[in-house]
């Protein structure tokens, strides 16, 4: 049993400390203000890699999918261990397309999508308005997907939070910042030194100290200058990871992207289940609403919601169900998404540090990624065998970039 520490209470973080806990290590988690607070409360919950992933079965395309076998047993150990129940739906997919020339694209991406899992099939005419009967007569044809679900993130992340809490995770919230203060880092050559950073973590402005004493532990202070030590420290805190590039000395680009997204009463059934097309997606929940999403812009760390945002939203959506153009949002939000560079995120290990290991920069694939995300860092930690796309996701892929 190892003593860990989580920075982040999203939905990686929890899902992090819930299974970690389950193996039967010591789990704290640190959270800089409400757990679940940003993108994971705020995701319309798709769990899609086939209709998100479009061009080929590269090594994220793979984490996606093993994700979303893991989640009927994940999604049901989460039920049982919090008591409470949360929306998931088995509700297959549709990707549309307007034009006869993108048929051959579906059937190109179908091709290779059964390679991989994929039970599904182009559906046009009278099969496509049986699935959909509400859909633009516009739509030519979509790749129907079986395999594809979707699960109300609201009240997933709140069962993740209480699963943890009922597994024994210490959680502490409402810490405002969070820095590494102390931490073993591996020289060139193998020599072993300790590093000692004061001030950079999560919503803190960087300042730096001396090299202290080395230990054997790492280190983390909060804001009010309690100190939490452990032998290892798991990174889950999204886009404010990027604060540690200058603590750790290894450039992380994790940027914030700001998603919105709408809502619409569904008392029609305009939408029965999950459509996507290449300007977003319509997925009908089982609380009698349609979620729209995601229009997606820059705007630092900034969750409000704008008229040009939803706009963006409403002026495709109704091609797709014309109905909607009758309809007005009764709701609009916004949620950060933590983005890197390449659009993958930060899995595994430091080389520098196996005490540090990062889970952060799932853009909009939190959700979808939360069981394997878990299974991974739980497995580095232990010490087991590890996927073979796992490289791919190196936190120090980006070493060749200039700190700033």
């Amino acid at each position: 049993m190892q003593n860990i520490v989580i920075m982040g209470g999203g939905v990686i973080g929890l899902s992090c400390a819930f299974e970690l806990r389950k193996r039967g290590h010591s789990v704290t988690l640190l959270e800089i203000g409400q757990c679940g607070g940003q993108a994971s409360g705020a995701a319309a919950g798709m769990l899609a890699p086939y209709s998100e992933n479009l061009e080929e079965p590269d090594e994220f395309f793979h984490l996606c999918v093993d994700s979303l076998r893991l989640y009927p047993a994940w999604q049901a150990e989460i039920r049982h261990v919090s008591g409470q129940d949360f929306e998931y739906t088995n509700s297959g997919s549709l990707y549309a397309v307007y034009h006869e020339a993108d048929i051959l694209a579906l059937e190109g991406r179908l091709l290779w999508q059964r390679a991989f899992g994929s039970s599904g099939s182009i559906v046009e005419g009278e099969e496509l308005r049986r699935i959909e009967p509400g859909i633009s007569s516009e739509v030519k044809a979509a790749l129907h997907t079986p395999e594809e679900s979707h699960i109300y993130a609201p009240h997933y992340v709140q069962a993740l939070e209480q699963a943890c809490r009922n597994t024994g995770v210490r959680i502490i919230e409402n810490l405002e910042s969070v820095s590494i203060v102390d931490w073993h880092r591996v020289q060139p050559g193998g020599a072993q030194a300790a590093l000692q950073q004061h001030g950079q973590g999560m919503g803190q402005e960087p300042q730096r100290d001396q090299a202290q004493t080395p230990s054997r532990e790492i280190a983390v202070r909060s804001k009010d200058g309690r100190e939490f030590r452990a032998e290892r420290l798991v990174v889950c805190s999204g886009a404010w990871a990027q604060e540690l590039s200058g603590t750790i000395a290894l450039p992380l680009p994790i940027y914030p992207i700001r998603g919105q997204i709408c809502a619409y009463h569904n008392a029609e059934h305009t939408v029965r289940g999950m459509v996507f097309n290449n300007q977003g997606y319509v997925v009908a929940k089982d609380n009698g609403t349609v979620v729209c999403g995601a229009s997606e812009d820059v705007a630092g760390f900034d969750t409000s919601v704008t008229e040009k945002g939803i706009d963006r939203l409403r002026k495709w959506n109704k091609r797709l169900f014309p109905s909607l153009e009758r309809e007005i949002p009764f709701h609009r939000w916004a949620g950060l998404r933590p983005s890197t560079q390449d659009g993958r995120p930060l899995l595994g290990a430091l080389e520098a540090s196996e005490q540090i290991v990062f889970a952060a920069g799932h853009y909009r694939n939190g959700i979808l990624l939360s069981p394997v995300t878990a299974k991974i860092v739980a497995d580095v930690i232990d010490g087991l065998e590890l996927p073979s796309y796992y490289p791919a996701f190196a936190p120090e892929r980006f070493s060749h970039m200039v700190l700033r």
